[in-house]
């Protein structure tokens, strides 16, 4: 899991059954045409940005991280490119 309640995201495997009958790159790549982000608090991005790469997904590295209203961001993507971004305050 990913973030702090209330808002946590959390990476499941999709059963085998299920994940034959889709096709995704390898690695995911990006679906940022959505008009959703979800926004998730974290206590440390560096933490965040390691769990997710051990589910599959992955956080942009540090150097991609930037400043917003008072806080450290930055976006990541779960294992089927689905986009996220964490928030470290």
């Amino acid at each position: 899991m990913l973030g702090r309640p209330p808002s946590q995201l959390v990476i499941v495997r999709i059963p085998p059954a299920i994940a034959d009958t889709i096709r995704t790159a390898r690695p995911p790549v990006p679906r940022e045409d959505t008009p959703i982000k979800l926004v998730f608090a974290v206590d440390d991005i560096a933490r965040a940005r390691a769990r997710a790469s051990d589910l599959g997904g992955a956080v942009k590295p540090a150097e991609r991280e930037w400043q917003f209203d008072g806080a450290t961001v930055c976006d990541g993507h779960d294992p089927e490119g689905n986009v996220f971004q964490l928030r470290q305050r």
